[in-house]
């Protein structure tokens, strides 16, 4: 697929700013810090427009500092919990001011935005547990979770579920539904499209997540059920949308995630799009897809609050 200049200059960006992060994380230069990537990943990210008649303010949650987004209208209470990605390494809401807007815009909703911390300083399972004590906050508030969905992407996208599976453990009520973007689901990397995908995917590469994964994980197994979702005990969780792009890296373990959610009882919705790369909802300002597959997440998300406030939301049999 051709994608227009500015698309294309915006992804070289984007790849640029990790550039040294591998080299960084192995230890062959001091030229540049971890801090130092993180900041640049964080300017490129907020290059994409933000709305001007956005309110966005620091919050604290339970601990957790967090952005709230918060549009102009606001159906009722609904919140979106939404979990950024950079392979829990890097990343964090001041990247993801322009996204958060879009869906805050087409859900009404208010959109918190946990700023959880970062491997290898943290690695697994801080990043998860951090967020998952952000939404025990959230509902400890007094949050309605029918009112709540999660959405997120790439690490974030995994956490969509992960975070589910740890507030179902803990008896935390449930939200309404999820959107998972590009997530990383299965950090053992056994996917097909790890290999076919391979020079097709302008972010990824293969090596470089699985020294990612690795530097996440901490000597934990790639395998484990709270890293990789692919592997979690998924019972009764609420409905969930997947969606990948065909030429990602990841397309084949999202598809897992997906089959295994719908083989445990979770209602799951399967979105492939053709030659989209890994979190293309970014590019929504240039790229008719990226503004195509809100809407479309946006509109899942919104049936499952309708259904969940109606008491008909089917969250499956665990």
């Amino acid at each position: 697929m051709t994608f227009n200049p500015t698309v294309i200059h915006r992804l070289d960006r984007w790849a640029a700013s990790l550039r040294d992060l591998a080299p960084v994380l192995r230890g062959e230069t001091a030229s540049v810090t971890i801090d130092d990537i993180r900041r640049s990943y964080v300017r490129t990210m907020a290059e994409h427009p933000t709305p001007a008649d956005m309110r966005i303010e620091q919050v604290d949650m339970g601990g957790v500092p967090a952005t709230l987004v918060t549009p102009p209208e606001v159906a009722g209470d609904r919140v979106l919990f939404y979990i950024h990605g950079g392979a829990y390494i890097v990343g964090g809401p001041g990247g993801y001011h322009g996204l958060a807007a879009a869906f805050a815009r087409a859900l009404k909703a208010r959109v918190y935005l946990p700023d959880y911390r970062l491997a290898p300083e943290n690695p697994f399972p801080v990043p998860i547990a951090d967020t998952f004590a952000a939404y025990r906050w959230l509902i400890e508030q007094g949050q309605d979770p029918a009112s709540v969905t999660f959405a997120g992407d790439s690490a974030g996208g995994a956490m969509v579920v992960s975070v589910m599976v740890l507030a179902r453990n803990a008896g935390v009520a449930l939200p309404a539904g999820g959107a998972a973007l590009s997530p990383w689901a299965n950090l053992e990397h056994t996917g097909a499209s790890m290999t076919n995908r391979e020079g097709l995917d302008r972010l990824n590469t293969k090596a470089g997540l699985d020294l990612m994964a690795r530097t996440f994980l901490g000597g934990a197994l790639p395998n484990s059920p709270e890293a990789s979702p692919v592997f979690a005990d998924v019972r009764g969780l609420p409905p969930i949308l997947v969606q990948i792009g065909e030429g990602e890296l990841m397309l084949s373990d999202a598809i897992r995630l997906a089959a295994h959610l719908g083989e445990n009882r979770v209602r799951a919705s399967l979105e492939v799009w053709p030659g989209m790369f890994h979190v293309w909802h970014m590019f929504h300002a240039e790229l008719a897809e990226g503004r195509e597959a809100i809407a479309t997440a946006a509109a899942f998300l919104d049936r499952a609050v309708t259904a969940a406030c109606a008491g008909s939301g089917d969250r499956g049999t665990p």
